[in-house]
């Protein structure tokens, strides 16, 4: 409603003058008895009855009238009244009026559901089904399934949108948009810092100590790595792109091996003399760095 329409201003005002009268049973009793004159502050109902038996028909007694010369009607800036012989038109007459504004369209809510993917599937992209609650009109709900497209290395806590997936619209507006909350399920070994990849690689130790060529794991598939002799446990071997993808189509992050040597346990007797003879390469204080 325009503050600066004083038509508008008075048609505001009749209808909550008209609601508080036909919720509130004793003012619409005296309404219907004596007209408008009993919406005014100060009105008492038995003193217009003794008047009325006191002065007879000159103050009348017909709801809608004008008993005690207040007109029945509500004006406007134009000199126009409203006139209506009972509550119940007033709300007609005022909603039908030429000039009343009617409401604007409003866009729908914008909605939020969580969508859980595995490790994998949020690297490498996809496409992934999402059922949600999805407010219709009137508050109704109801369960609505759509497809979602996974953009490779969407990360954990991301949005992806779906226009016009949300609460639909009100009096014809457009409906709002989904967004849908990315959880991604931790892998086995697999860790994510960015589009970076990190995992533990297992070497035994003669691997470690001569270098070796072994098979690991990556986003596309198997690669070979290369281990240099004489790897110490926890040194970092890197395979360049092959991190996780950019969503934004940059370049993707790389993958990064930390080499961890198995020792192995139980071993017997009679094979220990092989470490003995591998003692005389050890370097001479190992530990020297703590002293």
């Amino acid at each position: 409603m325009n503050p600066g329409d004083q038509e508008a201003e008075e048609r505001f005002k009749a209808i909550s003058t008209a609601y508080s009268v036909l919720s509130d049973a004793d003012r619409r009793r005296d309404y219907d008895e004596f007209g408008e004159i009993s919406l005014e502050s100060g009105f008492d109902a038995e003193k217009a009855r003794q008047a009325r038996e006191a002065f007879g028909a000159r103050f009348g007694g017909r709801p809608g009238s004008e008993p005690f010369g207040f007109g029945s009607g509500y004006g406007t800036d134009a000199g126009e009244s409203f006139h209506f012989d009972n509550l119940e038109g007033l709300f007609s007459d005022l909603f039908s009026r030429r000039g009343w504004q009617e409401a604007p369209a409003r866009r729908g809510r914008d909605l939020e559901a969580e969508l859980e993917l595995d490790f994998l599937d949020a690297a490498r992209g996809g496409e992934q089904r999402l059922s949600f609650a999805r407010s219709g009109a009137g508050g109704s709900l109801r369960q609505e399934t759509v497809t979602v497209r996974i953009p490779a290395g969407v990360a954990d806590g991301g949005r992806i949108r779906l226009r016009g997936k949300g609460a639909e619209g009100i009096d014809g507006g457009d409906a709002g948009d989904l967004y849908a909350r990315i959880r991604i399920r931790p892998h086995p070994f697999f860790r994510r810092d960015g589009r970076n990849l990190w995992f533990d690689l297992p070497v035994t130790v003669r691997e470690a100590t001569l270098g070796a060529k072994v098979q690991v794991p990556t986003l596309d598939g198997r690669v070979t790595l290369t281990i240099p002799a004489g790897t110490d446990s926890g040194t970092r071997l890197r395979l360049r792109g092959k991190g996780v993808p950019d969503p934004s189509g940059g370049s993707p992050g790389d993958l990064h091996a930390v080499i961890q040597i198995r020792v192995p346990r139980n071993v017997p007797t009679e094979t220990a003399g092989c470490f003995d003879d591998l003692a005389e390469f050890d370097p001479a204080d190992i530990r020297k760095e703590f002293f």
